[in-house]
């Protein structure tokens, strides 16, 4: 009994222990909407805040013209997967980053391509399978965010696939001591995959220098996060590997957002490893172009559709005389005007010759078919 009385009065110092331990260095950071008295504490300036909500708003607009142009033109074919809603997350990672740091993203990636810098009229150009897109026609919506000038050099439109690949990028990076960090984008879905696991496994073995964003939009295609996920969070999930994590419960709110990834490039860059990022966030449409949502309650949709993060970002910076309404409205012209340019001119430029394909498929397009033959 005595030695029982122990074992149990020793367990409960373990636990309370183990309870401080966490307590004083907790590996997960909780991210709450970020008030405006704080914009100017974090470093935040005003050409800095009005670079997010630019480029937010462009790419909110550039999906908006690509879906109607698959929907009510029918001048575009084939898979696309839609930013509508997540803008906060691309404008507020990207623009904690440096230029040299490198990105892979996913089959939505427009928003991220948008976001560092990557031309609409050479994204709108992709996805009319033309020589002046991205990929000079050849890859389509899923791949139209590579941009080797960009440092994007992948774009993947295999679930969860993109992980491995920034586990190489980040060993490159090590390898070769460079002050650089690899960033890669992945959904909800991504989570549940062995490449999920085993690249954040060997990132965190190998402290390589890589920012994992999860884009939980909670939905992997039709599936509800809720009911697909066993776990606290996805942060979690990062942090059980010994990575320093960061939810961000309101990943609508890109000064949050841009809060965490700031904080987590500085912990990678200071040689501690990888960092992980949980935005929760929401897609305002389905998971593809032709994919109506109907699986989606409509509680859930009006909840989110109150939580717009330009509709928020702007009247926060209206209220702090960053941006009026006369200039936020010029800015909508400007680029209405600029994706009428690159749809025009999308149509107009002409496809890639069939004979220069092959320089794309072999080192030097020494290859001929004729020679197969």
């Amino acid at each position: 009994m005595h030695a029982a009385n122990c074992s149990g009065r020793g367990f409960k110092v373990i636990i309370i222990l183990l309870a401080i331990i966490i307590a004083m260095n907790p590996s997960i950071e909780v991210v709450k909407e970020v008030p405006v008295d704080r914009y100017r504490e974090l470093g935040l300036t005003d050409e800095r805040l009005r670079w997010m909500l630019r480029k937010m708003l462009e790419a909110r607009r550039f999906e908006e013209m690509v879906e109607r142009l698959f929907l009510v033109e029918g001048k575009l074919i084939g898979p696309a997967h839609l930013y509508l809603g997540e803008e906060a997350v691309a404008a507020g990672v990207i623009g904690a980053l440096r230029d040299d740091d490198v990105i892979v993203t996913t089959y939505r990636g427009h928003g991220h391509a948008i976001a560092r810098g990557v031309s609409m009229k050479a994204l709108m150009a992709e996805l009319f399978g033309k020589i002046t897109g991205t990929c000079k026609g050849l890859s389509g919506s899923m791949h139209s965010a590579l941009s080797v000038e960009h440092n994007i050099p992948m774009a993947t439109a295999i679930v969860g696939s993109g992980i491995p690949i920034a586990c190489g990028v980040g060993l490159a990076l090590k390898y070769r001591k460079e002050d650089r960090i690899a960033v890669v984008f992945f959904g909800d879905g991504a989570t549940n995959t062995g490449a999920f696991n085993e690249g954040v496994n060997l990132a965190a073995v190998w402290k390589l220098p890589i920012l994992f964003v999860c884009e939980n939009n909670q939905y992997a295609l039709s599936v509800p996060h809720r009911k697909s996920f066993a776990g606290e969070s996805i942060a979690a999930r990062g942090a059980c590997y010994g990575m320093k994590s960061f939810l961000v419960e309101d990943g609508n709110d890109v000064v949050a957002v841009y809060y965490a990834a700031d904080k987590a490039a500085e912990y990678i860059r200071s040689g501690n490893g990888p960092a992980f990022i949980e935005c929760r966030t929401y897609r305002k449409k389905g998971h593809g172009v032709y994919d109506t949502a109907w699986y989606r309650p409509r509680e859930e949709v009006e909840f989110w559709m109150k939580r717009d993060p330009i509709d928020r970002f702007f009247k926060k910076l209206k209220s702090l005389g960053i941006v009026s309404e006369d200039e936020f409205r010029r800015w909508d012209e400007e680029i209405a005007l600029i994706l009428e340019e690159a749809v025009k001119e999308a149509e107009e430029a002409p496809v890639m010759p069939f004979d220069e394909m092959w320089n794309y498929l072999y080192v030097g397009g020494d290859a001929r078919y004729g020679e197969w033959r």
